[in-house]
């Protein structure tokens, strides 16, 4: 009866005319370089521990780059069904359990809810790696009768969102997006625009792994790694010494609700408010025009309905390339004033995760909302003068957080950002 109503429902108002929601986040799961587990990742987040370490399970002597974030101590055959193993990547098993732990922390069964009316949206840039690369080399050295038939889809980027709405009953409105690290935010943006066209609950964010030889030649190809050998040094964004970042895996899911629904079930916690978002493309290179990260920040705290002023922190981009960090210094000094924010980036702890990092952030945003705690950058000694803004280092900076911004780009041009403001009281 209840998706016939809820289908009754949507047909009384004009298909393009959403509803009014407030999008609350009530479940966050993490599975990180720097911790497996919400609380656990988050305490050492606030210790400034990082998950950099040399990548392991092959030669990587050639490469120039040579470390990563890197998941460890995670048992997946001790976290998941052993049927789901062999047709699933590392990356989908990491999604998994962080949708599990999501959906624990929310509270929520959830096969005591409409399936129609619980939906996935999850961002990734890389697909199934490891898995289709294995699979790839059986069809070179022993003949396609070797290759898995879980290939077809294991290799694709839509996997997370499949294997999640099909392991959770979850038959509502769901998608996949690909922008890179911007992909993490819009994965948010487009999760609340599922509440506002009848969903009532959308599990969202974004966990990746691209980390064996064909993964790591991708990311060198991208131009943008540091081949620094020293893990306290190789990845510095706004510094002096900055010379690129380092990739990294894992990322974080949330659960996302309908405020009203969420309290009609009568929810343990709420972490925060989905407030704003707005995504913008940068202009072809050598057009003259404006880069468009400015610009999306300034839907977003539209979007929010919130003044530059109310904002009391950001979560950087931080892709420690001089270029961009110039590019992103400068846009968030034309919005907030010079230092005129307190300005976290975690992700030096973990490496730039495409699209689990933006997820991850969001994560670090409520939860520094919860706890008045903003998380540091860490390995950042030195910090460009030229770029006038306050940005939170080695320890973390007590301060009372009630909105954030986050902010993420990824390679092509893609600009996202979200904000998001404390829960209101019942």
């Amino acid at each position: 009866m209840t998706p016939t109503l809820v289908v009754q429902r949507e047909e009384q108002r004009p298909a393009d005319e959403p509803r009014t929601v407030s999008a609350v986040v009530t479940g966050i799961g993490v599975t990180a370089p720097n911790g497996l587990g919400t609380e656990e990742w988050w305490q050492a987040t606030l210790a400034g521990q990082h998950g950099i370490r040399p990548i392991e399970g092959y030669d990587t002597s050639a490469y120039p780059t040579r470390l990563a974030g890197t998941v460890t101590g995670f048992d997946a055959a001790a976290l998941l069904p052993g049927r789901l193993l062999p047709q699933t990547d590392r990356s989908t098993r990491l999604a998994l359990v962080a949708t599990e732990w999501a959906l624990a922390d929310a509270g929520v069964d959830p096969g005591e809810l409409p399936e129609y009316g619980m939906g996935v949206v999850t961002s990734n840039a890389g697909g199934g790696f490891e898995f289709t690369h294995r699979e790839i080399r059986k069809l070179w050295t022993e003949g396609p009768e070797h290759v898995s038939v879980y290939e077809s889809f294991a290799w694709f980027y839509a996997v997370n969102s499949g294997q999640i709405s099909i392991r959770h009953g979850m038959r509502g409105a769901s998608g996949v997006l690909v922008a890179d690290q911007a992909g993490g935010l819009d994965a948010l943006g487009h999760a609340r625009r599922t509440l506002r066209r009848g969903n009532t609950l959308v599990v969202t964010g974004g966990v990746e792994s691209s980390l064996d030889p064909w993964g790591l030649s991708a990311h060198i190809a991208g131009g943008r790694l540091s081949s620094v050998p020293d893990p306290e040094r190789a990845y510095q964004p706004f510094d002096i010494g900055a010379s690129g970042h380092l990739p990294g895996e894992g990322g974080a899911i949330l659960v996302v609700e309908d405020a009203a629904a969420a309290q009609a079930r009568r929810v343990r916690r709420c972490y925060g408010e989905i407030a704003g978002y707005a995504a913008t493309l940068d202009p072809a290179p050598g057009s003259g025009r404006p880069l468009g990260l400015e610009r999306a920040i300034r839907l977003a705290l539209a979007d929010a309905g919130v003044a530059p002023e109310e904002v009391d922190a950001v979560f950087a981009d931080a892709a420690g390339v001089p270029a961009l960090d110039r590019a992103e210094a400068r846009a968030l000094e034309a919005v907030f004033g010079p230092y005129g924010v307190p300005v976290s980036a975690p992700k030096t702890m973990t490496g730039r995760l495409a699209a689990g990092g933006p997820a991850l952030d969001v994560a670090a945003a409520l939860l520094s909302v919860r706890d008045g705690m903003l998380p540091p950058a860490v390995h950042v000694p030195s910090p460009d003068p030229a770029y006038r803004i306050d940005l939170v280092r080695g320890e973390p900076r007590d301060l009372r957080v009630r909105t954030a911004l986050v902010v993420a780009r990824g390679h092509g041009g893609f600009n996202s950002a979200v904000v998001v403001r404390e829960p209101k009281a019942p």
